[in-house]
This record gives structure tokens, C-alpha cells and sequence, in this order.
């Protein structure tokens, strides 16, 4: 799933994305590690992998979307 990069804390290295629709869905430091990313700016499009129903969506994953 793609969403774009909405809030970012590097210190907590959590944040937020808005999928397509423009919900906010927040993301904690584990989905963040898991991509392996160093840094994310607001307005990034990334690619995210989730789990759970739309009321109790959760970001696994974390990752720049690439071409």
C-alpha cells in the first residue's frame, strides 16, 4: 500500500501517513526500523505494510516507495 509521509519524530522515530483517502494513520519506531530508514521528510511517498482491520489499522512497515 502507498501513503504519503505526514508527521516524523526522529528522536521517537514514529509518526504518521496519510493514506490516499486522507486518513492518518500513525506508525511506531518498530515499523519505522523495519524499512531501514535514516530519515523521513513530510511529503515523501512511502510504501507501507500493514495489519489488521480499517478501524484498527497498524503499520508493520515502513519503506520509500521506489520505481
Amino acid at each position: 500500500m502507498q501513503a504519503t509521509a505526514y508527521t516524523y519524530d526522529p528522536d521517537t522515530r514514529s509518526g504518521q501517513v496519510l493514506l490516499d483517502d486522507g486518513t492518518p494513520v500513525p506508525f511506531d519506531a518498530a515499523a519505522f526500523d523495519a524499512g531501514g530508514l535514516r530519515l523521513l521528510r513530510p511529503g515523501q511517498r512511502v510504501r507501507i505494510e500493514t495489519e489488521g482491520a480499517e478501524g484498527s489499522l497498524r503499520i508493520t512497515l515502513v519503506t520509500l516507495q521506489t520505481l
